[in-house]
């Protein structure tokens, strides 16, 4: 099948790449030249891998809008929740292109519920389904391939028809789909970012209340994840979850629910233990220095939402930046590829200091606060670091460190409920 690609989400990435893969001629298209696109998704190394390699192989073209051919058989659409209006647009546009209809529209976009309606109601005669985005980022293309079942929702079954033969590489057993009508396939995806931002903001209001009664939150969450009924994915004790998609649908699915009529105080109060939880490190810097933090350097290692992404999109580094800066402090920040954005974002001013090296960052330093895992930071040089710090305060935002071990090496530690 001919596929054109709108969007530059992480998911239309991985879609480009995998149908490309699977033998489809592919034109990822959007207003932006090749190169922008590029940019966004070096991110992922694994994707970019792959887009490239299609790229050479002939499967993959990059091209604007004005470059689609009039042959398409499917649409891709993954835009993000602030470009809804670009979508409509493009849309709007191809309406006017002497096209035979009916094509296969896929939208996979995190617009929330009756997004596809919105899109629909433009180009009514085409076959519309909705496949949400359920991929984790830094795992991307094996949390897409190996999704035990692909949600799908559907308006006809002509659609149904075209998107599993569309997919047929990927996914060849019919058991693998769940499909289900539009309207209930956005409800799911939203109900599915509640749930895990429910046991992430769960085992975080657990961490607080171990940590006033001396108990390690860590014991807790093996114990927990023991258990099968459980597990211990999501469950994690940290900073405080982000990213631009997931935080959307939270706030979309408890907008939802209050606009029903219906009272349900569980999801105000995960999106609020989230936010507090996004304040926790710097209460510790405060508390530990009894308030007095002005003049201060605080090391910052990690300013993406999650490791292997270059996305801060509601990542705890803000409100972590905003009250240390508020209180006088220098910041030193290191992140193996968010500080560009970081930096589009902030701009240059004297107390942010973004460092290409993460030991750079702690140089004559009073804290070093971890806030995002990643790979890179879980063995320090702990040496090194005594070396270099001007005090030798370690906040992990993560958990990632053994207590015992980093105050053997000297310091003071803080995690999250320990």
């Amino acid at each position: 099948m001919r596929v054109a690609v709108f969007g530059q989400t992480l998911y239309s990435g991985v879609m480009a790449a995998l149908l490309a893969e699977c033998g489809h001629q592919v034109y990822w298209c959007d207003v932006l030249k090749k190169l922008s696109l590029e940019q966004a998704y070096v991110q992922d190394e694994a994707v970019q891998h792959l887009l490239d390699k299609q790229e050479k192989n002939g499967f993959l073209q990059y091209c604007n809008f004005n470059e689609i051919s009039l042959d398409i058989d499917a649409y891709f659409f993954s835009l993000s929740p602030a470009e809804e209006a670009q979508g409509i647009k493009i849309l709007k546009e191809l309406k006017q292109h002497p096209i035979i209809h009916p094509k296969l529209m896929i939208n996979a976009s995190t617009l929330g519920l009756h997004g596809t309606d919105k899109f629909k109601a433009i180009l009514p005669q085409d076959d519309w389904v909705y496949l949400p985005d359920v991929i984790q980022e830094g795992n991307v293309l094996q949390s897409f391939t190996h999704a035990k079942q692909l949600i799908v929702g559907y308006s006809t079954e002509s659609s149904q028809i075209k998107v599993k033969e569309l997919l047929r590489p990927l996914f060849p057993l019919e058991q693998q789909y769940l499909f289900m009508p539009i309207l209930d396939a956005e409800f799911t995806k939203l109900s599915i970012s509640g749930m895990l931002a429910t046991r992430i903001s769960y085992i975080n209001d657990l961490a607080v209340v171990a940590e006033k009664l001396g108990i390690d939150i860590e014991h807790v969450r093996q114990g927990m994840g023991a258990d099968s009924r459980i597990g211990l994915s999501y469950l994690s004790p940290s900073a405080g979850f982000g990213g631009e998609n997931f935080s959307h649908d939270i706030l979309t699915l408890s907008n939802t629910v209050a606009n029903t009529g219906v009272k349900s105080q569980l999801l105000a109060q995960v999106w609020e233990i989230n936010q507090q939880q996004k304040e926790l490190l710097f209460r510790k810097l405060w508390n530990y220095f009894n308030g007095d933090l002005k003049e201060k350097t605080v090391a910052i290692w990690g300013a993406s939402f999650k490791e292997n992404t270059s996305s801060i999109k509601q990542s705890p580094i803000h409100i972590m930046l905003n009250a240390l800066w508020a209180q006088g402090v220098k910041v030193q920040l290191h992140d193996p590829q968010a500080l560009s954005e970081i930096k589009a974002l902030y701009g240059q001013r004297p107390d942010l200091i973004l460092c290409d090296d993460q030991y750079d960052a702690v140089k004559d330093s009073h804290a070093l606060c971890l806030l995002t895992a990643w790979k890179q930071y879980w063995s320090p040089d702990y040496k090194k670091l005594l070396q270099t710090m001007q005090h030798p305060l370690i906040l992990d935002g993560r958990n990632i460190y053994d207590p015992d071990y980093v105050k053997a090496q000297g310091f003071a530690y803080m995690g999250v409920g320990r």
